[in-house]
């Protein structure tokens, strides 16, 4: 019998790569037994899958959950990005008005997630993390200060270093 990877759900930015934590973040899952997922968009998304994929002999997939526009078969102008290897895709918005809508795609990210890391982002980065804190998902922030994600709760453990954010996501995957 397969045994099932787990699956890390990475977090951020749709438009800042913030390169030097989301490639060594990207690099160092790909060496684990497990999948990424994104939003399969840019920034953050792009920066990290483009990481995990460049590492020979991984285990684990790029997975991406793609927005669509008006046709649900069609993801929307650059979704997914290039990286992704498996492009779930949904008719659900981006992230609606505040991302925590029922009709948010950011519950697919969260919920599929067994532990999620949030790097720097905004409104929608802030969202995704509400819905972790919602749904008692693991969840660690890859940050150099907390204000790098706006309205980041203070029970989230947020690191600076890659080696503590490993901690966090080894103890939780229990490997």
């Amino acid at each position: 019998m397969t045994r099932r990877l787990p699956v890390v759900g990475v977090l951020g930015s749709g438009s800042e790569q913030h390169s030097a934590k989301a490639e060594a973040l990207g690099r160092w899952l790909a060496t684990l037994q497990v999948h990424l997922l994104t939003g399969a968009g840019k920034g953050v998304m792009e920066a990290v899958s483009r990481a995990f994929r460049s590492v020979p002999g991984r285990a684990g997939l790029v997975v991406g959950v793609a927005p669509c526009g008006d046709d649900p078969a069609t993801p929307r102008p650059g979704y997914p990005n290039p990286f992704v290897e498996l492009a779930i895709l949904t008719h659900l918005p981006l992230s609606g008005a505040s991302g925590t809508e029922a009709l948010s795609r950011n519950h697919i990210n969260v919920l599929s997630s067994n532990v999620l890391v949030a790097l720097p982002g905004g409104a929608g980065t802030s969202s995704e993390v509400a819905l972790a804190v919602r749904y008692r998902r693991p969840l660690v922030a890859f940050v150099d200060a907390r204000t790098d994600i706006p309205k980041l709760p203070t029970g989230v453990p947020a690191f600076g270093t890659l080696a503590e954010v490993q901690d966090f996501v080894c103890r939780t995957l229990k490997i």
